[in-house]
C-alpha cells in the first residue's frame, strides 16, 4: 500500500521536531534531514530514515535527495511533500558588526539550500502522479524588517520570493508541485531564547521578544506544527504562494 512521502529538514529540535512526531504518528514515511540524527518513536505503519548533514554545504545534499527520490517507483507514494524548516539566525547585531563566516552560514541555511533541495526534489519527482508539495516555513521577518537581523530577514525575505517564482513555473506544468512559503506565528524555541537572550545594545528589539514570552504569546512547537500542517491539508494549499497561518480562517 502506497503512504504518503515527507522530507523534513531541521528536524531535531524545537518545531522541527514536533512536526516530525506528528509525521509519523500520521503514518507517513519521513526522511529527516538535520545536523544531529532524529530519535523518536515510530509507531505502526509509519518509516523513519534519519539522515545527518550541514545544510551549510547542500550542494552534495541535493545530489543525494535525488538520487534518493530516483530510487522510488512512482507508484509507492500516495503524495510527497517537501519542508523546509532548517533556519539560522546569526549573532543578533548591526551588519557591519557581522561575521563574514556567520552572515554565510545564516544564508546557506535558510536560502540556497531551499533553493538546491527544491530543485533536487522537483526534478526527481517531476513525472510522479502523486501529489506533489513544498512547504517552506518563513517568518514574519521576511517581511517586516528587524534591526540586528539583517541576514535572517534577507534569508526569509527571499524564501518567500523563491515560492512566489517557483510557483509560477510549476503552474505552467500539468502536474505541477504546489508551493507555499508560510509564517507559522511566534512560537517558543531556541531561536525566540536567543532573540530575547541577546546583547540589547546590538539588538534594540529585545525587549518585545522578551515581553511577548513573558506574556505567554508564544505558540509550543506542538501547537504551531499543528497548525502548519493543518494549513498544507488544506484544499486550497498553493494558491496563495506566500501565507501566514495567523491569516488563515
Amino acid at each position: 500500500m502506497s503512504q504518503p512521502l515527507t522530507i523534513l529538514t531541521g528536524a531535531s529540535r524545537g518545531l522541527g521536531r514536533a512536526l516530525a512526531g506528528q509525521l509519523l504518528r500520521r503514518g507517513h514515511r519521513l526522511l529527516a534531514i538535520s545536523r544531529t540524527a532524529l530519535d523518536l518513536p515510530v509507531p505502526a505503519g509509519a518509516n523513519l530514515e534519519s539522515w545527518r548533514a550541514d545544510l551549510a554545504d547542500a550542494v552534495p545534499l541535493a545530489g543525494q535527495l535525488g538520487a534518493w527520490l530516483r530510487g522510488f517507483e512512482p507508484g509507492q507514494v500516495a503524495s510527497v511533500t517537501l519542508i523546509h524548516n532548517a533556519g539560522v539566525v546569526s549573532r543578533l547585531a548591526p551588519l557591519s558588526a557581522g561575521d563574514a563566516s556567520d552572515l554565510a552560514q545564516a544564508l546557506r541555511v535558510g536560502l540556497e539550500a531551499p533553493v538546491l533541495l527544491t530543485a533536487a526534489f522537483l526534478r526527481a519527482t517531476e513525472d510522479w502522479p502523486a501529489p506533489r508539495k513544498v512547504l517552506m516555513v518563513s517568518s514574519g521577518l521576511g517581511r517586516r524588517a528587524l534591526a540586528g537581523g539583517a541576514s535572517y530577514c534577507a534569508a526569509k525575505a527571499g524564501m518567500d520570493h523563491l515560492a512566489r517564482a517557483v510557483a509560477l513555473e510549476e503552474a505552467a506544468k500539468p502536474q505541477g508541485a504546489r508551493i507555499v512559503s508560510l509564517a507559522p506565528g511566534v512560537i517558543d524555541t531556541d531561536m525566540q531564547r536567543q532573540l530575547r537572550g541577546a546583547d540589547a545594545t546590538l539588538f534594540p528589539e529585545r525587549e518585545r521578544f522578551a515581553t511577548m514570552h513573558a506574556e505567554g504569546r508564544l505558540d509550543t512547537p506542538e501547537a504551531a506544527a499543528s497548525k502548519l500542517l493543518a494549513y498544507l491539508d488544506r484544499a486550497d494549499f498553493g494558491v496563495q504562494p506566500v501565507a501566514d497561518v495567523r491569516d488563515a480562517a
